[in-house]
């Protein structure tokens, strides 16, 4: 009997097993490995997209204003990543989107891949914007005393001392360790006080010396505003009268109208004394009315008087050329308000010189507001100063201000019996006074308001 037939049976199967175990074993260390390898080329493709959103950000650091990579070309924009040895290891590619009309912020879609698995992809989209200077609730140059009966819902900063009598939930910040205290902070005669004092709080939010603020660094191009108004806004020369009142309407539209005729009604202010304030209107002539959203910059070179409800993002400049010899001024005659503080809305005051809060306005006066007094305060005479005038309706129930405000000089409203201080019960201006800051100013001000600053973080996705 023949066995070796048998014994190399036994041998095929077994040698047939052993090359599908091995061949599997294979076949799975290779899968693994493409598998790994993939992976890997995954992760990797996520770190070159963001070194492409880090590039571009490096980029703008050393120029503002260019959105496309150094080039003239519309994009977009190809870059590869070296490995140790000289040789390319990634690619990344960058889609830049540059500030819509009057906006800040940027954004960067960044593409990124491995050469040796280009089918692998991921993408990071990240915004950068420049902070505008309402960056604060109060942000002012000079010495301020915040009273009694005051509310303040954000930060505070001066380059002068700080008086602080009132209450607030954030930051007070002067950049003076000490400073002389005369009768702008209450303190007669002249006396040494810390940087920030005074009886309110909390305390321990109170900081001084802090790095000041440059005024004069700030972006504020009055040619370009003149010129963006001319080109996508509403730009007006002098009235020939006493200037212009701006309406705003709650259907996204504003009226201008010529001040043919005004009444005066006299007030006093520490600068100024007893002055004569051409404030009341009596007589105005219609110009036209106009849309916010095509015409969402107004420039003025006249003085101005404003109110109404804004629906739309605007702002607005009352400032005559030669911007240094003239001082043009805008009076808040009544509520000028938000149809609703959701986002949509958002509205810049810029004063060449000073705001006013006029007498004849609601016992619970509201602005909704980015306010900026270039060169001078924003403040509400004494219209209860003895020998100068003597209204009934001087004091008013409250001030709300949403927003944020910016003066160059002290600004005040309120004025104790026999000073220009922050009484708390006024002989003229406002028994509460509640300042709240509007956040979204920070990165998405009203259009061509001033930014200060490099670009900062805004968010980061992967698409």
């Amino acid at each position: 009997m023949n066995k070796n037939g048998s014994i190399s049976i036994l041998v095929l199967l077994l040698g047939l097993v052993i090359v599908i175990a091995v061949g599997g074993l294979v076949l799975f260390t290779a899968t693994q490995f493409t598998s790994s390898t993939r992976t890997e080329a995954f992760e990797k493709a996520l770190t070159v997209a963001q070194s492409g959103a880090e590039y571009y950000r490096w980029h703008l650091a050393h120029d503002l204003s260019d959105f496309k990579d150094g080039t003239t070309n519309a994009g977009p924009y190809v870059h590869t990543i070296s490995d140790p040895y000289g040789g390319t290891e990634g690619t990344f590619s960058l889609t830049i989107t540059p500030p819509a009309s009057g906006s800040s912020i940027i954004t960067i879609s960044s593409q990124g891949w491995i050469n040796n698995h280009s089918d692998i992809k991921r993408t990071v989209v990240t915004k950068y914007g420049l902070p505008s200077i309402a960056s604060y609730a109060f942000l002012h140059n000079a010495n301020v005393w915040f009273g009694q009966k005051i509310n303040i819902q954000g930060k505070v900063f001066s380059n002068g001392g700080i008086r602080m009598d009132g209450t607030h939930d954030s930051t007070v910040q002067s950049a003076k360790n000490i400073y002389t205290c005369g009768t702008e902070t209450g303190c007669s005669p002249s006396e040494p006080k810390p940087g920030v004092w005074g009886d309110g709080g909390p305390q321990n939010l109170w900081q001084f010396p802090v790095t000041g603020v440059d005024f004069k660094s700030f972006a504020l191009d009055f040619n370009k505003m003149q010129s963006a108004a001319q080109i996508s806004g509403t730009y007006l020369q002098s009235s020939g009268a006493y200037g212009y009142h701006l309406i705003f309407t709650p259907d996204g539209n504003y009226t201008i109208k010529k001040v043919t005729n005004v009444q005066n009604k006299q007030g006093w202010s520490v600068e100024n004394g007893c002055e004569n304030l051409y404030q009341d209107i009596q007589n105005e002539t219609t110009i036209g009315t106009y849309s916010i959203s095509t015409k969402p910059i107004i420039f003025l070179e006249d003085m101005l008087w404003v109110d109404g409800v804004v629906n739309g993002k605007a702002t607005v400049v009352a400032a005559k050329f030669p911007i240094d010899i003239n001082n043009m001024n805008i009076w808040i005659d009544g509520n000028l308000t938000y149809l609703a503080k959701d986002g949509n809305s958002d509205l810049g005051l810029i004063a060449q010189n000073d705001i006013y809060f006029a007498l004849n306005i609601p016992q619970i006066f509201e602005i909704n507001a980015a306010l900026l007094a270039q060169k001078g305060k924003v403040i509400r005479h004494n219209y209860k100063y003895q020998g100068c005038s003597h209204f009934n309706e001087a004091v008013r129930q409250q001030l709300i201000i949403y927003g944020s405000l910016i003066s160059n000089q002290k600004s005040y409203w309120s004025y104790g019996q026999g000073n220009a201080g922050f009484g708390s019960d006024p002989v003229s201006g406002f028994s509460q006074r509640e300042i709240i800051y509007d956040s979204k100013l920070y990165f998405a001000p009203p259009p061509y308001f001033p930014t200060k600053g490099e670009y900062e973080f805004i968010s980061w996705e992967e698409k």
